[in-house]
């Protein structure tokens, strides 16, 4: 009778030892990143205070669901409606484009990759704001620094 007990306890010891194993990863399977941003951002229906902000991909069974937290992920600010969308080459750090409108309103978030991913998250806008991103002078920052448009062509 102890050996089996001891194969049980053995076997709930390997369970709960996987279990930790995956947790350790849940980071990079939603796609957390934390984004700082020095100046108010523009999403789809708001805009966000200069500040900094953890995006993550709302869940395994819909990827096109971006949400944006608080710093701290103790408030949920927005969940927001993508379109996927490819890179010609991945960076080792996040890369966001942002577009900036003529009429002086804050810039638009127009897109977010993961580091290390070919495939990021296209925002998807009303309308009349699409055709304002489409006007509109856009920069892509990776990490902290602002890529000239020639080195991110095809994102």
């Amino acid at each position: 009778m102890k050996i089996n007990k001891f194969y049980i306890v053995l076997g709930l010891l390997v369970a709960f030892g996987m279990f930790f194993e995956m947790a350790a990863y849940a980071d990079e399977s939603n796609e957390f990143t934390k984004v700082t941003f020095s100046a108010p951002v523009q999403i789809p229906g708001q805009v966000l205070p200069s500040g900094t902000y953890t995006f993550q991909r709302a869940s395994n069974d819909d990827l096109d669901l971006v949400q944006i937290f608080n710093a701290d992920r103790t408030a949920l600010l927005a969940t927001v409606q993508t379109v996927s969308t490819d890179r010609m080459k991945a960076t080792g750090d996040t890369a966001i484009t942002m577009a900036e409108p003529e009429s002086g309103n804050p810039p638009l978030l127009v897109k977010w990759f993961y580091p290390g991913r070919l495939t990021g998250y296209e925002f998807v806008y009303p309308n009349e704001q699409e055709h304002e991103i489409a006007q509109a002078r856009q920069e892509t920052f990776v990490g902290s620094k602002s890529m000239p448009s020639s080195e991110t062509a095809g994102e």
